[in-house]
């Protein structure tokens, strides 16, 4: 299920205002890597603007966003030379065309479920080509960046009609393993109430990752720690990982894909409490 502040018209169109994309460390990073990709792929795209950048800068090859929040997409279908669909990865079957395909603001921690992940997985190796790359980020559990999820560290921004929105995040304790559940609430002078927004994101540790990775054909080739290019270390408060598509492993006796039998092998541990 889309959480509400990215269905609802309102709460979209302030996505960008609470985000900027000049303010953006994790554009920079990425948009690079989308210039040097001739057919790029950005899945949870929300409002599009990697893309745009993209095509701003010059970029003349395919690009396509994929999110499932149509409230995001009818923000980005503002520009046209941009291929806009509406799904989630394991509603679409590309195959083999994309060289590079991309998750940027931690739209991978969305991926709660271990069957929703193989699946997604699954259908990004499958929409790249041959040797063709996979980049996106997760936030590393260790930080515990959740505990600085608090109201008294709400953010203040101003929408296009004027209106100043509190924006406010409180999450559900205890934390259990290595979900972490929150309600963002949005309220304003000018509003009749507040509104709200209930999301859960997985906090998976490299270790984990790594696993769901090589089960799905795609090797890490490079991770980071930070958007600087910073290396991966145990405090890093970002797993940045760039990985490529491989043939897929093949479980011992048998012909079938790896894959196939992660679920009870290769669950993801516990992260922490």
């Amino acid at each position: 299920m889309v959480d509400h502040q990215f269905s609802e018209p309102t709460l979209a169109a302030l996505y960008d205002v609470l985000h900027p994309s000049e303010a953006r460390a994790d554009f920079a990073f990425y948009l690079p890597l989308v210039m040097a990709a001739p057919a790029v792929l950005d899945v949870g795209c929300g409002t599009g603007e990697l893309l745009r950048l993209a095509r701003q800068r010059g970029h003349r090859g395919h690009l396509c966003g994929l999110d499932p929040a149509d409230a995001m997409l009818d923000r980005a279908r503002r520009r046209s030379d941009i291929e806009w669909v509406l799904g989630e990865m394991g509603s679409v079957d590309w195959d083999r065309q994309f060289d590079l395909v991309v998750m940027t603001g931690h739209a991978f921690q969305v991926l709660t479920g271990d069957e929703q992940l193989h699946e997604a997985l699954a259908a990004v190796r499958a929409a790249l080509l041959r040797g063709g790359r996979f980049a996106f980020e997760t936030r590393n559990p260790v930080v515990r960046e959740w505990e600085e999820w608090v109201p008294a560290n709400a953010v203040l921004v101003t929408d296009s009609a004027g209106a100043v929105v509190r924006m406010a995040h409180q999450v559900e304790l205890p934390v259990q393993g290595d979900l972490v559940s929150f309600t963002t609430t949005y309220s304003s002078p000018d509003w009749e109430r507040p509104r709200y927004s209930s999301s859960t994101l997985r906090f998976l540790d490299a270790s984990a990752l790594s696993l769901f990775l090589a089960g799905a054909g795609l090797e890490i080739e490079q991770q980071y720690g930070d958007w600087d290019g910073a290396p991966l270390g145990a405090g890093s408060p970002e797993i940045i990982t760039v990985a490529r598509r491989v043939a897929l492993p093949l479980c011992r006796n048998s012909t079938q894909p790896a894959m196939s039998n992660l679920s009870g092998s290769w669950s993801a541990p516990p992260g922490p409490t």
